[in-house]
């Protein structure tokens, strides 16, 4: 009863809010809605397909059998969950939580190892940090590598802690854990089995499941851009009530990390450059309170909680922004060692000063249309290497016990 009468009173809030200074609202929406054109509509509708598409043929189920030995020895964590890894570090937010969901739902993950799996799952699209905030809104490609690099560093060692030394870490005792790791060829009939049964529960002919993938695809991704467009406007509505004490970008990095990561970047910090990184990397990490959001709606009834989401996230933040501080100055002389030319790359610069504003330019925001292909040949180098590294780890295991 509190949280629905608190949930009212928010909304009423937002409406008068809105309904009192209207044009900085449709502003404001204009820009949530320019950033889930062009940055999340594209880099997550054909993954978003592809999952449907991939759960009705029982590709997953098939890639799971081949993804065990890697998935299990690593994350403590069945080897479908190495799909939901690949589709979330390639596609962006919230298309890992969804694969985590739909996961759970089929129940080849345990809610434990679908929390974890969780935490995994949710990442920045690869793209966008690259090209839109290296390129585009730092100006320095480098930076957005760094600050790839960063996060995923830290989200391995977040799902590390929690698979290590969590009370809720141990591995499920199904699935043959303590068995004699099968031979390839017998891995590949089991992959071939899953795929045909899978299939065969579904039922659905291609076309049929085709149709079915687009349809809930674009339905997911309208729920997506309400979610973004909705923080957008919290951002401006709420930007000029904050005290002048507190940074400006913390706001729009709390509600929505693409305008948070913006405000980071545009942000005059007194450290420089190193700073920069470090609260750019920590605002993706966090992924914002909209992306939160979007993952719990993918999560109903799944058992999935999304306050362990956040928590993971706000860890993993946490890591990331330090993570770029201790490293910069390793990182910076390794690139000066190896490519002299490149030296300036990591160097502090004299941005200080107070915090810009977090209006998104246009000129700043690469679209991530033309890359579509990009992303897709992405996922498949990912699956590919995955298999690659299972398939190694299966083979040293069975030579192991052979022994």
């Amino acid at each position: 009863m509190t949280r629905t009468i608190t949930y009212a009173c928010l909304s009423i809030l937002l409406v008068t809010s809105i309904i009192l200074r209207p044009d900085e609202a449709f502003q404001a929406s204009l820009q949530g809605l320019t950033v889930w054109w062009n940055i999340v509509f594209p880099g997550l509708l054909p993954f978003l397909a592809l999952l449907e598409l991939m759960l009705t043929f029982g590709a997953v189920h098939a890639l799971g059998a081949l993804l065990h030995p890697l998935m299990r020895r690593l994350f403590r964590l069945p080897g479908e969950s190495g799909i939901a890894m690949a589709l979330g570090w390639t596609g962006g937010f919230p298309l890992g939580a969804e694969a985590v969901a739909a996961l759970r739902r089929s129940k080849s993950v345990t809610v434990a190892e679908g929390q974890r799996l969780l935490s995994l799952s949710h990442m920045p699209s690869p793209l966008f940090m690259l090209l839109v905030v290296g390129s585009g809104f730092l100006h320095r490609p480098e930076l957005g590598a760094a600050i790839a690099a960063a996060v995923w560093i830290s989200a391995v060692l977040t799902s590390f802690i929690t698979a290590h030394f969590s009370s809720a870490s141990a591995p499920a005792p199904t699935r043959g854990d303590n068995k004699e790791q099968p031979a390839p060829t017998s891995v590949l009939r089991r992959a071939a089995a899953a795929m045909q049964a899978a299939s065969k529960r579904d039922g659905r002919t291609f076309g049929k499941a085709l149709g079915d993938a687009v349809v809930v695809s674009v339905y997911k991704l309208m729920a997506i851009g309400g979610f973004m467009i909705f923080a957008a406007v919290l951002v401006r509505l709420l930007q000029p009530l904050m005290p002048e004490r507190i940074p400006a970008f913390l706001l729009p990095a709390f509600l929505e990390s693409h305008i948070g990561v913006y405000a980071a970047a545009t942000t005059k910090f007194a450290g420089g450059v190193p700073w920069t990184a470090a609260c750019a990397a920590a605002v993706l990490s966090w992924s914002g309170l909209s992306a939160l959001l979007q993952a719990g709606s993918m999560l109903a009834d799944t058992g999935l909680s999304l306050a362990r989401l956040a928590a993971a996230r706000l860890v993993q933040s946490l890591l990331a922004f330090f993570i770029t501080l201790l490293a910069w100055k390793p990182a910076g002389k390794l690139l000066q060692y190896i490519i002299p030319s490149s030296a300036p790359t990591f160097s502090q610069t004299e941005k200080t000063g107070a915090a810009t504003a977090a209006s998104i330019r246009a000129g700043d925001l690469h679209s991530l249309w033309p890359y579509t292909p990009v992303l897709l040949i992405g996922f498949l180098f990912a699956v590919s290497v995955l298999i690659t590294l299972s398939a190694a780890i299966a083979g040293t295991s069975g030579r192991h016990i052979s022994r």
